[in-house]
Parts: structure tokens; sequence; C-alpha cells
């Protein structure tokens, strides 16, 4: 056992009603959540999106009615390659895409557009618009024509959110009075993809692979290993999450995603499977801990800077020089006259700035220094002068944008400073990564927050040549494009491969197809160099998509294209882990229980257990029998989670 901590709360309980899903939105994120309540959870589902002319956002090749439903089709034929047909009740019918997902258009959640959505009879709906005040007023709107329907609420602002939250559950309480505390607990949820998806894109820039999941004060840590080589043995971990794809080492190969088949990454597998897949990189579970890296101290307060941020290294050198040499002078003096150090370093500066009286008649030694000392002095002017331009630059332009430092290497290039690469930003400099941001707009989202972190920047289209020379690419550790539009991300990648053949490059990317040629092709050119392909609303779909389902998820990583989720369950009403033992609990390929919490639950409103007192164990003996009072962590696929949390099988529309 590797240790424990507080329990975590209970978790909500799923919405009575059997209803559709209402999921509104304009760009990627809700076409992606509307395949993954489809075709993970077999959900009924409604999509809004806004008429063809709308502006959808360029990341998503997805712009109305026509595309979406061709995304709906790719992604029933891609399920049933797979195997295993649709989830709770889906027909196995590869055109059942575009009849079991009703589109919409309206160009806004109004009234009339949510009830032709069928809000009263729905049981959850997702607002999920890239605008946070649209998304407001439309769970707003939600909230007054179906008080007890489940909302789940895209916002970047964290703060709103969290009063968006209490003001909405209010208003459902006010509404229903007879409404459960659980089905209120699960009313209305607030989520930000980008701070879903900020972590896993951060940890695909750092040297090694590992990511961590921090969740209630838990932190697990979860690290991608090679191949061990002929001879060695494979550290010891707590057990193996994944197996990469069998492509992984092959130049012309593939990043694994879910149409990926046999040769795609195997998530979950069982102890046969890992012993027979010589050769194949691994995702272990390394480390369970309460607590993990303190992030560290911030270089600079909001009252005060170093020097350095108003003085040149050439310029504090050179007051160092001046210092010492004064300092010579003064010992100097006081060994050959005798003086006291003190009136020897008073005369030394009244002679530096020619106040003191010559020293005629003066022994020799002390009028050699009195020369020296005005020679001391003069130099010292035009430093004076120098510190007093600089000091007045760096405090006229201390609110404006830094420049790369010439001697900076070792750092990470960010490229777009949107909402996803300004929250990858604050975590890589809470990781005290040190980072270099270019961005074409200067009325960008983050351009505030790296001129207060102080974050270099780099203004400029880095399609232009250049841009990428000045934010020092051939001495960084990788390359994050984070814009909004793939073309631009695959040449900003492409052309810093040229600079540094050997980049670690991490691309974000949206549609899987693309995504696979971009990386073959990245790693037949640079075999050597890591390459990766993220894709936000892939990384972000699974915690919307479960909050829908009444639940939340601890946290995600990104296995190749693919992603694994880690849960908190009660045991009580799942049929696949009541009763069974830890070892019978397993599903090769669905879920894993990785540990147990037998602290009895806290009264609504009581503070969590103390740390000591926990019942949350770890590495956990296969032959523990699961009880309905336990509550385990679980580690599991998009269809797994949604197998231990699905609601009965709808009947076909």
């Amino acid at each position: 056992m590797l240790g424990s901590v507080s329990s975590f709360p209970q978790q909500p309980q799923p919405s009575p009603f059997s209803g559709h899903m209402v999921v509104c939105g304009d760009d990627a994120l809700a076409q992606r959540l509307a395949v993954e309540l489809r075709y993970v959870y077999g959900e009924r589902v409604t999509l809004v999106v806004p008429p063809e002319p709308g502006a959808a956002r360029p990341e998503s090749p997805l712009s109305g009615r026509g595309r979406a439903a061709a995304l709906f089709g790719r992604m029933a034929s891609a399920m049933n390659r797979n195997g295993g047909g649709l989830p709770h009740g889906s027909d196995g019918d590869t055109n059942a895409g575009v009849e079991a997902v009703r589109i919409l258009q309206a160009a806004e959640p109004s009234d009339e557009s949510l009830e032709e959505a069928g809000i009263d009879t729905a049981s959850a709906v997702a607002l999920v618009y890239d605008d946070d005040e649209r998304n407001i007023r439309a769970a707003l709107t939600a909230r007054r024509l179906n008080p007890r329907v489940r909302l789940v609420i895209r916002l970047y602002n964290r703060k709103l959110g969290l009063h968006l939250e209490t003001l909405l559950d209010q208003a459902a309480a006010l509404a229903s009075p007879g409404i459960d505390q659980a089905a209120l607990d699960a009313s209305t949820t607030v989520l930000s993809d980008a701070d879903t998806a900020a972590p896993a894109l951060a940890a695909t820039a750092l040297a090694g692979s590992t990511r961590v999941i921090r969740a209630e004060g838990l932190f697990l840590r979860a690290a991608e290993r090679t191949p061990p080589r002929p001879g060695q043995v494979a550290e010891p971990a707590l057990c193996t999450l994944a197996l990469l794809s069998s492509t992984t080492h092959d130049p012309a190969g593939a990043e694994g995603s879910d149409s990926s088949g046999a040769e795609g990454p195997q998530l979950l597998p069982d102890q046969n499977q890992v012993a027979a897949a010589a050769g194949r990189g691994t995702v272990v579970l390394e480390a369970v801990t309460q607590s993990g890296p303190a992030a560290p101290k911030p270089r600079m307060s909001g009252r005060s800077a170093p020097l350095s941020q108003f003085f040149s290294r050439r310029l504090r050198w050179s007051a160092l020089g001046v210092g010492l040499a004064v300092l010579g002078l003064a010992v100097a003096s006081s060994v050959t006259t005798g003086d006291h150090p003190l009136h020897a370093v008073y005369l030394t500066l009244l002679d530096l700035f020619a106040m003191g009286d010559p020293a005629i008649g003066d022994p020799t030694p002390r009028q050699i220094i009195q020369i020296l000392s005005g020679i001391a002095g003069l130099m010292l002017l035009p430093l004076l002068v120098a510190g007093v331009l600089e000091a007045f630059g760096s405090l006229r332009t201390a609110s404006s944008l830094r420049r790369p430092p010439r001697g900076l290497s070792g750092h990470v290039v960010l490229l777009g400073l949107g909402k996803i690469g300004t929250r990858v930003l604050v975590h890589l400099r809470e990781l005290g990564i040190p980072v270099v941001c270019v961005e074409d707009d200067p009325d960008a989202r983050g351009i505030a927050v790296a001129r207060r972190l102080h974050v270099p920047v780099v203004l400029g289209d880095v399609t232009h040549e250049g841009v990428l020379e000045a934010a020092k690419i051939t001495r960084s550790r990788g390359l994050l494009a984070l814009t909004s539009v793939d073309t631009t991300n695959l040449e900003a990648a492409l052309y810093a491969r040229s600079l540094k053949p050997n980049l670690r490059v991490t691309v974000r990317l949206f549609d899987d197809e693309f995504a696979t040629a971009v990386y073959r092709t990245l790693r037949t050119a640079h075999p050597q160099a890591l390459t990766r392909s993220r894709s936000v609303s892939h990384l972000a779909g699974p915690s919307f998509a479960v909050a829908m389902m009444g639940r939340q998820i601890l946290g995600a990583i990104p296995v190749e294209r693919k992603v694994m989720l880690f849960a908190a369950i009660e045991v009580a009403g799942h049929p696949q882990l009541e009763g069974r033992t830890v070892e019978q609990a397993f599903r090769a390929g669905a879920w894993r229980v990785l540990a147990l919490d037998v602290a009895p639950p806290a009264p609504p409103g009581a503070p969590g257990a103390p740390a000591e007192q926990s019942g949350l164990v770890w590495n956990l003996h296969p032959g523990y029998v699961l009880r309905p009072t336990d509550r385990v962590v679980v580690a599991a696929t998009r269809r797994g989670l949604a197998e231990l949390l699905g609601r009965r099988a709808l009947t076909r529309r």
C-alpha cells in the first residue's frame, strides 16, 4: 500500500429521466461530444448547431449539418470495424449515426430552438459554445424551461463558473421543492475544455513522457516506457495501463486512434497480452501519492521585480567592477597611510566624486591613490548615465512584452495564446518550465497573462521566415503548436523541424485521418525525433460526456490519440463490481479497479475525512471481494466507463 488520501465525495446518482440528450455548440467540441454520447454511451442525441453561414471554428472541419452527419457516419463505421457494435440498444447500421443524432440548425439557443430540441423531455443539456456569455444565457433559458434537467456548461472563466453553478442549483431547488440532494448535486456542472486538456498538452513538451493526474489531493503518475532491451528486466510498476502501437518505432507507422484496429494501442491489457506484446512500449502506473511536487515560487511579485528586469547583465557586471575597484583603493589607502578603514573609505569616495582637496604635500602613496580614484570616478560617470537610461526604458516598457534573452536555451516554444495556449502557458510556468510564446495577434487572450508572468513573446506570423528563429527554436527543447488552425500548426512544425531535425513537436490537430497522415510524414522524415498530435476536443469530450451522465471523472491521460479515464465509482448498483473479487472485476480493454475506499460516507455538508482516517487503499489484493458499501477508483476506457455508468437501454426512436 502506497498510502491513503481523504475519501472521495459521494458521486451523484444518474437522473431518473431516460430522455434524450441535447448538445448545443458551434465548434469541434460540440460534434465530438455528440459522437461520444451516441457511439460510446448509446444515447439519443439532438445536436443544435449554427446555420451553414455561421462562423465555425477553423480547427474543426465540421461546419453545419452536412459535415456533422459525415462525421457521425465515419464514427459509426469505425466503431463497427473495431467490433462490438454500439452499446445500450444501438443498432449496427452504419447509417444509424445520421438518424440517431438529430441535427438542428439555430443561430442562438433561444426558447424556440431549445423547445424544438425537446428540452422538456431531455435528461441532460450540454451548452458548449465557444462564447462564455452565450453559454450563460442559454443555461438560464434551459433552467427556466426545464428546472430538473441536468446542465453541463462550458466556461473559460473559473470564478464565474462557481457562481453560476450555485445560482442554477438554487433555481432548480426553488422550482422543484421536493428534489433530492443527490439529484441537485448533479443538476449543474461547469467545465472548461482548456483546463481539461492543458495538463496533457503540457506533458508532451517535457522531457520524458510522464503524466500526472491531480484530483482531490491525489496524484497518479503514469509513465511511458520504451521496450526493454534483450537481457534487461523492466522496472517494477503498480500495473500496466496500456500497450503502445506496434508501429510506434516504425518510421512509417501511425499514432494509434480509435480506428487503428489491432495495430493501435491497447488500453488496460491483461497479463497474457502484456507478455505476448514483446517489443511494444507501455504506459504504466508508477506511483500514487498524496501530494505532488510543490510549484516553484514565482520569480516576480505584483509589486516588485529583480534588478535583472531593469538593468542588463553587462551593466550589472560593470557596476560590480567599479565597486571592487573602489573597495581595493580604500584598502590600499588604509594600508599605506595607516588611516582607519572607515576614514580611508570616506577619503576614497571623496576623491572618486572629485570632492576632496588635492593631496599636495601628502605622501606619494596617497597622491597615487587619489589619481586612481579620479580615474575610477571618470568610469563611474558613464555607468551612472547608462543606468539611469536603462532604468527609465525598463520602467517605461515594464508593461510591454519581453523579448527572448540572447542566451536562452532549454525552453519550450508555445505557438498560439488563445484559450488553450493560455492555460498551457500557466501550467508550464507552474512546473517551472521556461517558455517563449509566439502569437500574431497583439490583442490575444494570453498576451496579458504572458506579460504578468514575464514570459517572452514574439509577435508575428509563424509562417513568416524569422519568427521561429526569434523564439530561439534551435535551442529549445520542444514546440507546442496550439493554434486553432490545423494547417498553421502543421506548417510551423515542418518549418521548426527544418531548423532543428530532432526537435520534440506536439501539434494540435482535430481530424484523426489528417493527424495520421501528418504523423507518418513527420516520422518518416525525422524517425529519431518525438512527434505527437493531440485534439483538444478529443481530450475534453469524455469529461463533458461523463458529466452529462451525472458523474465526474478524476482525470484523463492520452495514450497516443486514445484517452484513458480515471473515475471514482460506488460499487452498489454495479453488477460488474458488486460481489466480485478485484481480479474478477477486472475486464481487459474496459476497466480495472486501482484503489478501494472503505471509509463510511460523510453526511451531506460534512467535511471530508482526514487522511489518517481514510480508507482509501492502493495495490489491492486480487482476492478482495468488493462490497456494496465500497467506493473504488477505476481506470477505464471510454466505452468501459460507459458500460459501468450506463443507463437502462433506450428504445429506438
